[in-house]
């Protein structure tokens, strides 16, 4: 299968997905290895494809420019920015085909970062879609480029991407998740803390309604006396500390 990606720029699936546990920030889901901020910086000067730039966003795979193949990750969680949309409903998902990817040339590219929330009851599962048109057709294939980590495929363009059981990812920026699972205390939180983030309730949270700030309040008490899954914990007052500062006192 050859896929297309922003601005024209192809890669091949292959048969050898990443091995590497995904992080969810809260603000993005990283498939990396690197430990520190300056370990990112050497992995994105030995690779080649998309990463931020200057006054612009964009989600970063990179590649091995030996070898063409998929090195890494970092998708954005569309709620970072001003022009995000969560809808009530989850596309329906193809079954996942693991596999990588290798580039088709050694050549950067600009990888748009997706505006749509999708999440399932629970928040079992995340989709982040381009846009609201990707709902208009089926999805024609979801391609696991790492565990639990998904390429969203349709009319043979990437037009999102998939996390599954995320609260079992959340974790700090350059750390590697607890190898646990999360408690039920916990799943509820990262629900609740989604919710907070996102419309309609951080309409609300942003407009200083009473039983909107109310519950905010209440997230952060919860997750400061959340002893269990207490990285987790920390991963979800990160998500939320801006809004707590911002509004909750």
């Amino acid at each position: 299968m050859k896929l297309s990606f922003d601005g024209d720029w192809r890669a091949t699936v292959t048969d050898d997905p990443l091995r590497i546990t995904p992080r969810f920030t809260g603000d993005s889901v990283d498939v990396a290895r690197h430990a520190d901020g300056e370990e990112r910086e050497r992995f994105l000067s030995n690779t080649f494809g998309s990463q931020d730039l200057l006054w612009d966003t964009f989600d970063t795979l990179r590649f091995d420019p030996d070898t063409r193949e998929l090195a890494g990750t970092e998708f954005r969680m569309p709620y970072v920015s001003a022009d995000a949309e969560t809808v009530p409903r989850m596309p329906v998902l193809p079954a996942v085909r693991p596999g990588g990817l290798r580039a088709d040339e050694v050549r950067d590219f600009r990888q748009e970062t997706c505006t749509v929330l999708c999440r399932a009851p629970g928040d079992a599962e995340l989709a982040c879609l381009r846009d609201l048109g990707v709902l208009d057709g089926p999805l024609d294939a979801r391609v696991g480029i790492a565990p639990d980590v998904a390429l969203l495929v349709q009319h043979g363009t990437v037009v999102g991407w998939s996390l599954t059981d995320p609260a079992r990812y959340l974790t700090a920026a350059h750390t590697v998740p607890d190898a646990s699972p999360p408690s039920p205390a916990t799943r509820r939180l990262l629900t609740a803390c989604l919710d907070l983030v996102t419309s309609p309730l951080v309409d609300d949270v942003v407009d200083g309604e009473p039983a909107a700030l109310a519950r905010l309040r209440a997230a952060d008490a919860a997750l400061r006396a959340h002893h269990e899954d207490r990285n987790r914990a920390d991963a979800l007052l990160g998500l939320i500390a801006t809004y707590v500062e911002d509004y909750a006192t």
